[in-house]
């Protein structure tokens, strides 16, 4: 996943985002730009879990594709590719979606994201191994090998 920060207006490749290469191609445009930690927060519970990030107005992102069923939840005013093309959510929407798609998006203003995916495990690393065959370049992981990195230089 990246994030990159503010920007005046939408991408023109966020229209064509709908494919998963175009995706990939926005991440290798925004790979070298500064990142924006999305503050990932989790919950486990009853069977579920639900990741939740916080889109900073004008934020540019991407997501990792995903392997199973999930749902949406969004909070905000985002442009996001979808399975119809890319759409604008204002306001809060409860959005399915299915597996086997990446996303990429232009936040308009502060925008909470929520997605809820069905799972036994509990543990959050075992979670997103399953959720993604690429966690490894999820936040959550890349942030947490860069503060261990930090760390062990300390």
């Amino acid at each position: 996943m990246s994030a990159i920060p503010a920007l005046e207006q939408p991408p023109i490749a966020l229209a064509l985002c709908g494919q998963t290469d175009a995706v990939r191609e926005l991440e290798r445009q925004m790979a070298d730009l500064p990142q924006v930690d999305l503050g990932t927060k989790h919950v486990v519970h009853a069977g579920l879990y639900a990741r939740t990030i916080v889109i900073p107005a004008g934020t540019v992102l991407t997501g990792a594709l995903t392997n199973c069923d999930n749902l949406c939840v969004v909070s905000g005013d985002i442009s996001v590719s979808t399975d119809e093309g890319l759409q604008r959510f204002t306001g809060y929407h409860v959005l399915p979606a299915r597996a086997g798609f990446t996303r990429a998006g232009w936040a308009h203003s502060d925008t909470h994201w929520t997605t809820v995916v069905a799972t036994e495990l509990t543990d959050i690393q075992a979670i997103e191994r399953m959720a993604t065959d690429e966690a490894d370049v999820l936040q959550t992981t890349t942030l947490r090998l860069c503060d261990q990195h930090a760390n062990s230089h300390s």
